[in-house]
């Protein structure tokens, strides 16, 4: 049962470029009759990490949703060293809620012990979020694009009306977000770590030079749109999966993972303007942001790209205020107001 880890060298393909495995429970919550893993409140257990993007994805979602009392959610602890992600300890103080010792299984120290229950002969990754079904004893899904779709519409019987109204994958968008999704996941989302842990030079500028014409790309559109959000006046899918990469770019990514040809604050000001109403005024963004759990989980566990463990200062703070620009982008917007 107590499996050697991998290290993140082992995701690189031969020409050192990272290779994200897939997830591989794929099953789903559905209202459909005679379904095996139907909408129930209290039923299912959401386990995530304030640190990673993919699991913020389900946080968000589950508050837009208004799911927060429909299902529970456990974060681990920032720290992901060779077994993996683990729990917090009892006399533990970290920053967030619900960073506590797994409240379903009392006898567990880390998410793999969850993966092992299920299946002794997993030979799997052992990521967030999982999706847990306490009844059954299952794994539901450990895929956060399939999770946070589950979320959008298969528990709205048990939902007040107003949260069933809200639909973050309206039907006459559908196919531009699908659009939108492709790359942005391709570029952005995973390419920041395509980027991050590129084990050589030349995979390493393979990977850095989509991900700025994506992110230039991206900037174009929200500058040509009125917005707020990504597809006007209502927030989207698109804006899920955009603002939990968008939102560590700065404070991680630029340093820690080498993307550092601009950062958001002084080198996207549409981009920069759309995170910051995101973060300051949707509390189901910002409230699910916990900078202390991004930069040290980045940081402190990634051996081999900081031996050291050291986490930045900076930048300072980990995001501005809505109505303060950096020096330069200031300037800048001077000149273009002129």
């Amino acid at each position: 049962m107590d499996k050697a880890p991998e290290s993140t060298t082992n995701w690189a393909d031969k020409d050192g470029s990272f290779n994200r495995q897939a997830s591989q429970f794929r099953n789903a919550i559905s209202k459909q009759p005679g379904a095996e893993f139907p909408p129930e409140k209290g039923r299912y257990h959401l386990y995530v990490s304030y640190a990673c993007p993919w699991a913020h994805r389900t946080l968000i979602v589950r508050k837009l949703k208004g799911l927060e009392d429909i299902i529970p959610y456990t974060s681990v602890h920032w720290e992901m060293l060779e077994k993996g992600w683990r729990f917090a300890k009892p006399d533990e103080k970290v920053a967030g809620d619900n960073v506590t010792p797994d409240p379903i299984h009392k006898d567990v120290n880390y998410l793999r012990d969850i993966y092992f229950k299920v299946n002794p002969d997993y030979n799997g990754r052992f990521t967030v979020p999982t999706l847990y079904d306490v009844k059954q004893g299952k794994i539901v899904s450990n895929e956060s694009s399939e999770i946070i779709r589950m979320f959008y519409t298969e528990f709205d019987d048990l939902l007040p009306e107003k949260y069933k109204r809200i639909d973050l994958f309206p039907e006459h968008l559908q196919q531009e977000i699908e659009g939108v999704n492709g790359w942005t996941y391709n570029d952005i989302n995973n390419g920041v770590y395509k980027t991050g842990f590129a084990q050589t030079q030349e995979a390493y500028e393979k990977a850095i030079k989509p991900l700025f014409a994506s992110l230039d790309r991206t900037e174009d559109h929200l500058a040509e749109h009125a917005g707020p959000f990504y597809f006007g006046n209502n927030i989207t899918e698109a804006d899920v999966r955009l603002y939990t990469t968008i939102v560590r770019f700065d404070p991680v990514y630029v340093q820690h993972f080498k993307c550092n040809i601009r950062d958001i604050r002084s080198g996207y000001p549409a981009l920069h303007k759309w995170l910051r109403h995101l973060y300051w005024d949707v509390p189901a963004f910002g409230e699910t942001t916990v900078f202390e759990h991004i930069k040290k989980h980045y940081t402190k566990s990634h051996k081999q790209i900081n031996p050291a463990h050291i986490t930045p200062v900076g930048p300072v703070p980990d995001i501005l205020p809505k109505d303060v620009e950096v020096p330069a982008a200031a300037a800048a917007l001077r000149s273009t107001n002129q």
